[in-house]
């Protein structure tokens, strides 16, 4: 039995004014992709996955149309050559924006099963914070999402999707897909599954799965930060039986509309100013501010210096700031020697418009290397520690801050461009506090240009008298799937 397994994976803002090239994505191959897919175990012997590629990115702005099509029609040409294949594994995301084509993953999944036919299976790993379109529902067989935000179920995702497909091949019941899209889009950092409703929401769907006739059952968040036609919450829902699994998909549906109006944000979260108020008052530590409007894993730049500006401006010290994006300042700081001073004006290098902060800065330390465009540099301004990065990166991992000799336990302000902290700094953070800040993830989604959204959308209007229109598959309307007699 041969699975072919790869995919795309990235999250566009349609507020950044920063493109997604080529170069911006990392591509995984081979026995690194079994591994990184967790398919690498004993448990699917005597299975044999066929790795083409996986191509991820850090989230960003919208990806070109060029670096779509080299990607998908690299993927598809890889593909063919794998030919025969059994069933096919995508690892996608679902919240991909290519101008001036309206559902990328809908055109990669469609492309992939042009190649195998309708007599292959094809299952999908997603990002619950992906936008599911009927182009997408129409090509699968097998839909599998994350269940957890902060994300620590993705290896337990993929191996979802893979067991499904692999129990079909091996002469399992055949797998059908139905979905309900759910007229509300929520950011998600008022979604995480750390906090209520979210948490109870997405407890509930692991007792979904014991219904006869339902194998994975989902809940959609979506993405709030791109005004496409496509951007919408949904349940989504793999099952064996239809009956059951459009009434699983409608009660999934139904459970996310009714709590609408009371998600909220996990952590205090309020202007920059009052978050510095309260910086200025604390007594313990480490006290985390999350820069949420320039989150680069949810599609920010990465580049602005508005909290640093404000920061600096209250005249407050002790921070650890990590980081900003600006290869200007990096190169310019790059061959001073340790201890030395760099005048350097930092903000808006990617394309952000925000202040920016014309400073002295004593050169700390540097990692990384030219030839790899990933150097970075630790510098002290006015008392605070400020990590300066040639590309794009969050700040999520404990290990980011103490390569640089920084023990972020002891700190006391870590400031870090994120929305709802990762595991590791929600662990030590003594308080934390989220920022509203400008940027192209900003959290008041009201203020955000909306003129390509389906309406009605809440919050963006206030739908009423809703009520969900679960659809099958075009696949499991006609019956066609591959045959379960594990050839």
């Amino acid at each position: 039995m041969k699975i072919a397994v790869g995919g795309i994976h990235t999250e566009c803002s349609t507020y950044s004014p920063l493109c997604q090239v080529t170069d911006d994505f990392k591509v995984v191959r081979g026995e690194a992709l079994i591994r990184q897919c967790g398919l690498d175990g004993d448990e699917f012997t005597p299975v044999s996955f066929r790795p083409l590629f996986h191509a991820r990115s850090i989230p960003g702005g919208p990806v070109t149309p060029d670096c779509h099509t080299a990607f998908r029609d690299q993927f598809i040409a890889e593909l063919q050559a794998a030919l025969p294949v059994d069933g096919v594994l995508l690892i996608m995301h679902g919240a991909m924006h290519v101008p001036d084509l309206p559902d990328p993953e809908g055109d990669w999944i469609t492309a992939v099963r042009r190649v195998v036919g309708p007599e292959v299976p094809v299952a999908v790993s997603y990002d619950l914070h992906g936008n599911v379109t009927q182009e997408i529902v129409d090509q699968i067989d097998i839909f599998c999402a994350y269940r957890t935000a902060p994300h620590v179920d993705v290896v337990e995702t993929h191996l979802r999707a893979a067991r499904h497909l692999v129990d079909q091949l091996n002469g399992g019941p055949r797998r059908l897909v139905a979905w309900a899209p759910v007229p509300v889009l929520l950011p998600g950092e008022k979604t995480s599954t750390e906090d209520e409703p979210a948490k109870s929401l997405y407890a509930r769907l692991h007792g979904f799965n014991n219904r006869r006739g339902v194998c994975d059952a989902n809940l959609m968040v979506g993405y709030v930060w791109a005004d496409t036609a496509r951007a919408t919450a949904a349940a989504v829902v793999t099952g064996t039986e239809a009956k059951a699994t459009l009434e699983t998909a409608a009660e999934i549906a139904n459970g996310y509309w009714d709590a609408r109006n009371h998600f909220d944000f996990g952590v205090p979260t309020m202007c920059l100013e009052h978050c510095l108020d309260d910086a200025a008052r604390t007594s313990t530590g480490p006290f985390i501010l999350a820069d949420s409007g320039d989150n680069p894993t949810g599609g920010g730049v990465g580049d602005r210096s508005d909290v640093l500006k404000a920061w600096i401006g209250r005249g407050l010290t002790g921070a650890v700031f990590a980081g900003i994006a600006d290869p200007g300042s990096v190169t310019r700081a790059w061959p001073i020697a340790k201890g030395s001073t760099v005048r350097i004006t930092i903000g808006g290098a990617l394309g952000s418009t925000c202040p920016r902060v014309d400073v002295e800065a004593i050169v700390l330390a540097q990692h990384g290397c030219a030839s790899c465009s990933d150097r970075e540099v630790l510098v002290e301004i006015g008392g605070n520690l400020v990590i300066l990065t040639e590309r794009r990166r969050p700040f999520h991992h404990l290990e980011d801050f103490r390569k640089y000799g920084v023990n972020p336990e002891q700190a006391k302000f870590l400031i870090v461009k994120s929305g709802y902290l990762s595991p590791d700094l929600a662990r030590i953070a003594n308080p934390a506090r989220m920022a509203l800040t400008d940027g192209a993830v900003n959290q008041d989604i009201s203020s955000l240009a909306n003129l390509v959204r389906p309406r009605p959308r809440f919050p963006f209007q206030k739908p009423a008298n809703w009520q969900p229109r679960p659809r099958l598959s075009e696949r499991a309307r006609a019956g066609t799937a591959a045959p379960a007699d594990g050839n």
